[in-house]
C-alpha cells in the first residue's frame, strides 16, 4: 500500500481526550493568540491538531497544535460552536520523533523558547541521541546545538566531546 500522509484522515475527538505535551518550547505572544482567535472565530479550524494516541491512557497528546487547543479552551464561543470537538490528525511515532515533529513543525512558523529548546536538546542527548541526529531531525546547525547545550550547563552533554588543545598549562613556578 502506498503511503498516505495522517492528514487524510483526520477525526473529530473531544477536547477532554487532547492533553498538551510535556516539552513544547514555542511561545505566542499576546497579539498573535488574539489573531489565532480571530482566525478562527472567522474561518473556523483550517488545520487539525497533530497527535500522538497514547492507547493505555486513551488520550491524545499534542505533537503540534497547541496553541489552537488553546484557543478552544480559553474562548467558550468557540468550545461551544465546535461542540467540544477539534480536528485531530494522528501520528503513531516515539517519543524522540514526535519531539523532533515538534520543533520542525514550530520552527517553519516561528520562534523559540530558548530555555526549552535547550531542555529538548539535553532530554534528546539523555535518551542517546546524537548531535548529528539532533541536527539532522530539528534543523539545527552544529553551533546552535553546542549553544543549546551550553545554555542547560550539563557538563554530562560535553561528555562525548573531543576538545582542541589550544593552550598548555603553564607549569608552576616556584619561587
Amino acid at each position: 500500500m502506498p503511503y498516505q500522509s495522517p492528514v487524510y484522515d483526520i477525526i473529530r475527538v473531544p477536547f477532554e481526550k487532547i492533553e498538551p505535551n510535556s516539552y513544547n518550547p514555542n511561545a505566542v505572544a499576546p497579539p498573535e493568540m488574539r489573531l489565532l482567535y480571530d482566525s478562527i472565530k472567522e474561518d473556523g479550524y483550517t488545520m487539525p491538531i497533530v497527535c500522538y494516541y497514547d492507547r493505555k491512557r486513551d488520550v491524545y497528546i499534542i505533537v503540534d497544535g497547541f496553541h489552537r487547543y488553546r484557543v478552544m479552551r480559553d474562548y467558550p464561543d468557540i468550545y461551544r460552536r465546535e461542540e467540544g470537538m477539534l480536528p485531530v490528525s494522528v501520528i503513531n511515532k516515539p517519543l524522540d520523533q514526535r519531539m523532533a515533529s515538534t520543533i520542525r513543525h514550530n520552527r517553519a512558523r516561528g520562534s523559540h523558547d530558548v530555555e526549552l529548546m535547550s531542555n529538548i536538546v539535553r532530554e534528546l542527548h539523555e535518551i542517546g541521541r546524537s548531535d548529528a541526529w539532533i541536527s539532522r531531525h530539528l534543523g539545527m546547525d552544529q553551533d546552535e546545538i553546542l549553544r543549546l547545550k551550553q545554555i542547560t550547563g550539563l557538563t554530562a552533554l560535553f561528555r562525548d566531546t573531543e576538545f582542541g588543545k589550544a593552550w598548555v598549562p603553564e607549569e608552576k613556578v616556584k619561587e
